[in-house]
């Protein structure tokens, strides 16, 4: 197994990561009007899960890197939700959504697996 020297290192940082690249893709299809709306918050919630799992790794504390992995886990709830509003309104294809919400599934896995490794 590789030494894990960084953020980049880890595999549920790069699922993360490839999250938000699927999120900013899926959501510049969404309509002009929704550029302060669910695109913005869309956009947030994806980096707020890779940017959390980030933080924390550099953390000093096993209590303070959990509290960031904890609002990674949080952030992709709220993402999860995201996509159900943006397939229900219809801004992505019910295939889309499926594969969002698989990525986000893996994601989530990933970071509970992380979690547990780390305390």
């Amino acid at each position: 197994m590789a030494k894990i020297e960084s953020f980049q290192d880890l595999i549920v940082w790069q699922k993360a990561h490839q999250v938000v690249l699927f999120v900013y893709k899926i959501s510049e299809k969404y309509p002009r009007h929704e550029i302060f709306g669910i695109t913005s918050q869309t956009r947030r919630a994806g980096v707020s899960v890779a940017s959390n799992i980030a933080e924390g790794f550099k953390r000093k504390s096993k209590a303070d890197s959990g509290h960031f992995y904890n609002m990674a886990e949080t952030s992709l709830e709220e993402l999860k939700y995201d996509l159900i509003l943006a397939k229900d309104l219809q801004y992505i294809s019910e295939q889309e959504f499926i594969k969002g919400m698989d990525m986000c599934n893996e994601v989530g896995k990933l970071l509970n697996g992380w979690k547990k490794s780390q305390s």
